[in-house]
């Protein structure tokens, strides 16, 4: 089973929550984020201040009070000057819409949760806006109105957009699918407002790691925006670029290159130079993919040359580019300049520029960290990593990257034999995945399985077991059960219980393994042979004694064993496959 790759990802970023604003049609749209591919901004957290909202008090009862409320809310929000005030005044406003709702106030309700919902965000308080905009969305549930039409899709957006910055993109996805219908309801499916709704869900597609479905809503915002503004228009360039991305993650290069090389023009044409640049860094990742090395130097040093000069030597942009430089020198394999090209953007990171985001100096070094590992420095890449947590652990919503890159140190403790620091990574990357809703994914299932590795170094068999189980049932779910990441985890839970003695349950995984194998890579393939010999030595010592106890860990793990000296393939960590 292969081990963990690095994991970059970052849960889909979105625009600031929009505020619902009745009668303005204009609103019904979706992210208004034009970049191909999320940003990186995030609200920070705010001091926690416990409002105090009277819940039964009567003078909220009275019908004049919540509009008079709501305005001091929109005020107070406007002014920027003391969010807590303004939750206060909107939390009381919805209490008292609550209380008069037979006084026609549906609309207003919904703007107080909105603007409540918004605030919490604004202060990095995701989870309590969630069941805020769950109730402006129940409101509006079984009423009619365009008002009121408009109020349930951007309830419906605003809780896509939590749902994302919590890292649950499953649950975005579904709200902005609801919104997404609403809009075509009202207003069609070729309004422009339709198309910036399906970029949202191209972009949480990609974020699940779902192209089809990226790819589909993708080219139906393109054909929007083609039929409703310019050609060579700058909505038609973003498009491409998110197009490119999504035909890049399916292996289909030719068509990425191809628009992004439309995309450059359309940015040319408007005169965007420094998305001119980001785009030619775009094109040297997909030359640098077909292997035409010498072009892609080219397009990064393009890129380079626009942003030092755009922005400056010691900005985030110029270490970016000297990454994939050094990432590209790593394929062609001059590693000096590989490992020249990584200094040269530590240095930036290390002294970044007023307005860097933690987000993207993390981002950075993952990506550095991952070449030192490539290289075979994993000591380097687990301080790269250990920053990158550094920065990212007091950031809402950044949980399911932390979780990321804790396995993938978890990977590298592993790698240089500290057993125990790496079950102690897997077993804090668990947590917060478990926390965030993630706990069916394949890649949950996959940390469960080197955490059971490590486990089995540590001679916690039965720990390991356990784990092992959890995560065959995961991947049978989501991979199915002749997935090859299935099989080697069975392979290891076979391994473990022969360990605690249950031989009988290891000769039976084993003999479903080498069905699979041998119907799926044939009996000649070198696993399906291994997996024979094990199948037969474990049938040969259950012949000898039905009761035979589990081989001493010592023999088990023991890379020496009497069987590689006989010459048969050595069943390595006693079959435990990474």
């Amino acid at each position: 089973m292969p081990g963990l790759v690095s994991v970059q990802q970052t849960p889909p970023q979105t625009p600031a929550v929009p505020i619902f604003i009745p009668g303005d049609p204009t609103r019904i749209n979706g992210c208004s984020n034009k970049s191909p591919s999320p940003s990186n901004s995030r609200a920070r957290p705010g001091k926690k201040t416990p409002e105090k909202v009277p819940t039964t008090d009567s003078s909220l009862e009275k019908p004049d009070l919540g509009p008079f409320l709501l305005k001091l809310a929109r005020d107070a929000m406007a002014s920027g000057e003391n969010p807590h005030k303004a939750l206060d005044y909107a939390l009381r406003a919805s209490i008292s819409f609550e209380n008069c709702s037979g006084s026609g106030h549906g609309v207003e309700l919904v703007m107080s949760l909105h603007i409540v919902a918004s605030i919490y965000c604004s202060l990095g308080r995701f989870e309590e806006a969630v069941p805020v905009l769950e109730r402006s969305v129940e409101v509006t549930d079984h009423e009619n109105g365009s008002d009121l039409a408009l109020a349930r899709f951007s309830g419906y957006m605003q809780l896509g957009d939590t749902y994302s910055m919590l890292g649950r993109v499953d649950k975005s996805i579904s709200c902005y699918r609801s919104g997404l219908q609403i809009q075509i309801e009202t207003l069609g499916e070729s309004d422009p407002t339709v198309a910036e709704t399906c970029r949202c869900l191209a972009e949480a597609h990609v974020q699940a790691m779902q192209f089809d479905e990226a790819e589909s809503f993708c080219k139906k915002t393109l054909q929007i925006h083609r039929e409703h503004t310019a050609p060579a228009s700058l909505e038609e360039a973003a498009d491409r670029r998110l197009l490119a991305l999504i035909c890049e993650a399916k292996g289909d290069y030719e068509s990425a290159l191809e628009h992004l090389v439309l995309a450059s023009m359309s940015m040319i044409s408007n005169g965007q130079d420094n998305e001119v640049a980001a785009i030619d860094v775009s094109i040297g990742d997909v030359y640098s993919s077909l292997c035409r090395f010498d072009e892609a130097v080219f397009s990064y040093q393009k890129a380079l040359t626009v942003f030092k000069s755009t922005r400056g030597d010691n900005h985030p942009s110029v270490a970016s580019v000297f990454i994939h430089l050094a990432d590209l020198y790593y394929k062609t394999g001059k590693l000096r300049e590989s490992k020249s090209y990584c200094e040269n953007a530590m240095r930036i990171y290390a002294k970044p520029v007023p307005g860097s985001t933690s987000e993207e100096i993390a981002s950075g070094l993952t990506e550095i960290s991952a070449i030192y590992e490539a290289i075979n420095e994993p000591e380097e890449a687990l301080k790269l990593l250990e920053k990158a947590v550094k920065l990212l652990e007091d950031t809402p919503g950044q949980q399911s990257t932390i979780a990321g890159l804790e396995a993938q140190m978890g990977v590298l403790f592993y790698m240089i034999g500290m057993y125990g620091k790496a079950r102690n990574s897997f077993g804090s990357a668990i947590a917060k995945l478990h926390s965030n809703g993630e706990k069916k994914s394949a890649f949950f299932g996959i940390v469960l399985n080197q955490m059971g590795l490590a486990c089995v170094q540590l001679y916690k068999i039965d720990e390991a077991a356990r784990l092992f189980e959890e995560a065959r049932e995961i991947l049978e779910q989501e991979c199915g059960s002749f997935h090859l990441n299935t099989i080697g985890v069975y392979s290891n839970l076979a391994a473990a219980y022969d360990a605690m003695g249950r031989v009988e349950d290891a000769i039976e995984i084993l003999e479903y393994i080498l069905k699979v194998r041998e119907q799926k890579l044939g009996t000649a393939n070198p696993d399906a042979e291994d997996e024979k010999m094990r199948l037969v030595e474990l049938l040969k010592d259950t012949k000898r004694t039905r009761n035979r106890k589990g081989k001493s860990l010592e023999n088990l793990l023991d890379s020496n064993s009497n069987r590689k000296k006989e010459g048969t393939k050595k069943w390595s960590g006693f079959g435990f496959k990474n």
